[in-house]
């Protein structure tokens, strides 16, 4: 296993020697928002709304008197927009109320943040803060899978519990970035680039 996960690391340091987060956002609140809305959909995606929607609404405050309807409309190409609408207040409201205008680095106290899971967390900490986590997405369940680095039933926490076993922690934010990237323009769901992958021998579906 050792082997196969310095074989892992060392292929993605070659293909994605530079891996970082892709979502666009110029201050902490709206990675937050970012990250929330990105939930079953494409970064792309969020990409193409949020520019806008942070050009209108340039603060927490603005964001919060912003008409709820007005945030749906912005956001409304993105799936689940009304549900991520409501969330969206409720974390400026909860980011004004409660944490006096600052992102907490908690992960307990992230999570308590509407649409904020393990995950969202997890990728707050990490690119805010830098605190070492590897959240688990669907590109990297998808990846540990298929590279046998986790069982075929196992949960995304099951998955960002047996990876930070296996990767060495100084690794974890910069491995969680790689993997994305992998799983996201080479090991894809539909058309993996088996014939031109160097660890296609670790792979079960290309064994299969």
């Amino acid at each position: 296993m050792k082997t196969d996960i310095n074989r892992l690391l060392d292929y993605l340091d070659e293909l994605f020697p530079s891996a970082k987060c892709e979502l666009f956002y110029s201050k902490d609140y709206e990675l937050v928002i970012a990250v929330m809305l990105s939930a079953q959909t494409t970064d792309k995606s969020v990409n193409l709304v949020t520019p806008i929607l942070f050009k209108k609404y340039p603060s927490l405050d603005a964001l919060n008197n912003a008409p709820l309807e007005d945030i749906e409309e912005t956001i409304k190409q993105i799936g689940l927009y009304k549900n991520k609408a409501k969330n969206l207040k409720g974390i400026v409201k909860d980011l004004i109320g409660r944490f006096n205008y600052r992102v907490p680095s908690d992960k307990e106290e992230l999570i308590t943040l509407p649409g904020v899971g393990n995950k969202t967390a997890g990728v707050i900490r990490a690119e805010i803060f830098q605190i070492p986590d590897l959240p688990v997405d669907t590109h990297i369940l998808r990846i540990a899978k298929r590279l046998n680095l986790a069982k075929k039933d196992d949960e995304p926490i099951d998955v960002e519990r047996k990876l930070k076993k296996i990767i060495p922690e100084e690794r974890w934010i910069k491995s969680h970035h790689q993997l994305i990237h992998f799983g996201r323009y080479f090991c894809t769901a539909r058309s993996p680039q088996c014939q031109n992958c160097k660890i296609s021998d670790m792979c079960i579906n290309y064994r299969k």
